[in-house]
């Protein structure tokens, strides 16, 4: 029996042409069969999502935070839609006084908060665009965007400020007036002063506009109402146009889904903020609660600190990266494997019984209810007790700690895939569906997708297992990149914005994200390696908790630096009799050799070529991080600068490996 296929074939395939490769058929998803689903009545700008919500849900619970008793944390204490809105008018009102206008630039700079979420919407009122300052790209970037978007207002952390300062005087080209989510101290105030910037605590500035009654303006579909600047692995972050058109047809498109699959957002769903609200992934599943009255509450700022507020807060709906997935099956594995024989003897055999069921396709609550009764309900109740939904997008999730949470998680996980220009959703897979682990499922409801051949890296969109450069079309797409028509134009081509990431088709329509484009190099002997695509593979070895590949023209055989999972090495060596703390098992050679050995048995499971082998590894204890510039706010590794941060290691191992 063919599996049922979730998308539909609108384009024909096309032949290479004119230097362009060629593009395999153009596809939408199954429930856009008919067309895409129109747009929502009365929705036509950001600040309508809000509006209409007031309206709607006056009273419902919009944003909240957890109160600090006698210094510790105490339950979540709420502020309804209503009394959002009403503090959103007396922001816009300031912002107006301060001679800010539609068009202009307003900076946002700060850990998510309910602050963070009325400046926005203040924007959104006013037709500003709105500018996330990063959190995580420090002084440096933060200085690049205030002058290249020309921001003339900038709403701040109050932790924030200091670092917001060291932009001057440079940015004072542009920036005049900043406000505090917080206070200000005297001293704060005087050193702006000198560069004719006005600094207002939170209080002050809700003041400010108190007499004055500014009109909203009229807001067009077509309006820009976001720049988001997207941290590039190389050179400056780009600007990246956000219309409202983008943000309302990714609306319509997700409850378009969510209807499909019977997972309806409701004014009963809890969310908890914590992915940065600067990103677009969280921006927009933020929009998408606002427009159903559903409730906001936010993080305490600290990872470590996580578990505890979802536990006070219980969120029905989990978003996550993949960093935070695997912490959480690190720490899951770890309860396991300590709990005595017979605890994991019962989980393991749980475990199997279930799994089985869900591969056979039944759906999560008929794979096995005693199971998740007796045994799962535990991590249930460590996510709160009432997640319905984890979503995982921003990187690859490694199938082995997907399989797992679908297991123990009682409730779905849903892989998705987009990138800022797409306006985040591209790619959701489906709920009970397990033949879509390890993929991103098919296209959500409003965009058309194809693949277009890389015939450098022998990628064929047309050959019967279709692999490609995926390339997306439709009204979530950007609308430039602001000020740089020249790079604009490299990714929009017809009409089609090209990722620069490599897909396979899977036969049930959804789509395995297997490359990067640009993520090739030639080896010696000439062969060319996809680094991305051997990490992928070489990654999903549960010993392994980040792998970085290198290579160049010069050498004949791969090398990797791994930050290898604590656990698993601790119980290899004390299997082993091998002692000593994770840092010495690390410059362990008998531990080195274990891990060449398993990535060895992973190449020759994957089948992988006798080059695509790693012949030798460094292990550091320390996972790469944006302290030491290794990534990306969106953990994407930054290879030039890993390259130079490990360029003695490599050397060593080429040497030493010869």
């Amino acid at each position: 029996m063919a599996p049922e296929k979730f998308i539909v074939e609108v384009e024909p395939a096309k032949p290479a042409k004119d230097g362009r490769p060629s593009m395999g058929p153009v596809y939408r998803s199954l429930f856009a069969k008919d067309g895409f689903p129109p747009p929502i009545p009365g929705l036509d700008c950001c600040w309508d999502i809000f509006r209409l919500s007031v309206e709607k849900y006056p009273n419902n619970r919009m944003l909240g935070h957890r109160e600090i008793v006698d210094g510790k944390p105490g339950k979540y204490v709420w502020m309804s839609y209503k009394e959002v809105y009403d503090i959103v008018i007396k922001v816009g009102n300031s912002i107006r006084s301060c001679g800010v206008n539609k068009g202009d630039k307003c900076g946002i700079y700060g850990a998510n908060c309910a602050e963070w979420i009325i400046s926005m919407e203040a924007c959104n009122a006013h037709g500003l665009y709105c500018v996330p300052l990063y959190d995580t790209l420090g002084a440096g970037a933060v200085e690049f965007i205030i002058s290249h978007a020309e921001v003339t207002i900038a709403f701040a952390e109050e932790k924030k400020l200091p670092e917001l300062l060291k932009t001057f005087p440079n940015a004072s080209k542009y920036l005049k007036t900043i406000v505090s989510f917080g206070k200000v101290t005297p001293q704060q105030k005087e050193e702006v002063e000198k560069f004719g910037v006005v600094l207002y605590s939170w209080d002050e500035f809700l003041q400010l506009g108190s007499e004055k009654q500014f009109d909203l303006p009229v807001k067009k579909k077509e309006d820009i109402c976001t720049i988001m600047y997207t941290s590039g692995t190389t050179g400056d972050p780009k600007g990246v146009l956000i219309s409202n058109t983008s943000i309302v047809t990714l609306i319509a498109g997700v409850q378009c889904l969510l209807g499909s699959v019977n997972e309806s957002l409701t004014v009963d769903d809890v969310f908890l903020s914590y992915l940065p609200l600067a990103h677009i992934f969280d921006r927009v599943i933020e929009e998408c609660f606002i427009n159903h009255g559903g409730s906001i509450g936010f993080w305490r700022g600290d990872v470590k600190l996580l578990t505890e507020d979802i536990g006070e807060l219980k969120p029905t709906i989990f978003c996550a990266v993949p960093r935070v997935l695997d912490r959480i099956y690190s720490g899951l594995q770890h309860k396991i494997t300590s709990g005595g024989l017979l605890k994991s003897t019962l989980f393991n055999l749980a475990y199997a019984y279930k799994h089985r069921n869900l591969k056979k396709g039944q759906s999560h609550v008929e794979a096995s209810p005693l199971s998740d009764k007796v045994v799962f309900s535990k991590v249930k109740e460590g996510l709160g007790g009432r997640v319905r939904l984890i979503l995982s997008g921003a990187a690859p999730l490694a199938s082995h700690v997907e399989a797992f949470l679908r297991v123990v998680g009682c409730c779905h996980v849903l892989q998705g895939y987009g990138l800022t220009e797409t306006c985040a959703g591209t790619f959701v897979s489906l709920p009970n569906h397990y033949d879509m682990l390890g993929t991103v499922g098919p296209p959500v409801p409003n965009v058309d997708v194809c693949l277009e051949s890389v015939p450098e890296m022998s990628y064929d969109a047309l050959s019967s297992t279709p692999r490609g450069e995926v390339c997306v079309r439709g009204d979530t797409l950007f609308s430039g990149y602001f000020k740089r028509e020249d790079l604009t134009k490299e990714v929009m081509i017809d009409g089609w914005f090209h990722t620069g990431d490599v897909g396979e088709w899977q036969p049930n329509g959804s789509l395995k994200i297997i490359d990067r484009k640009k993520n090739i190099f030639k080896l010696s002997q000439g062969e060319y390696v996809a680094v991305e695509n051997l990490e992928n593979i070489y990654g999903d070895n549960p010993i392994i908790d980040s792998i970085w590949i290198y290579g160049n023209s010069f050498e004949s055989f791969l090398v990797a630096v791994i930050n290898p999972n604590e656990r698993a090495i601790e119980h290899w060596a004390e299997h082993n009799g091998i002692s000593g703390d994770f840092a010495s098992l690390c410059e362990n050679v008998k531990v080195k050799e274990y891990i060449v050995g398993e990535l060895a048995k992973t190449g020759k499971e994957k089948k992988l070529k006798g080059f695509e082998f790693i012949k030798a590894v460094h292990l550091d204890p320390l996972p790469f991080d944006m302290e030491r510039d290794l990534l990306t706010p969106t953990f994407k590794k930054k290879r030039p600068q890993l390259f130079k941060y490990y360029k003695d290691v490599i050397d060593n191992m080429y040497k030493g490996t010869k």
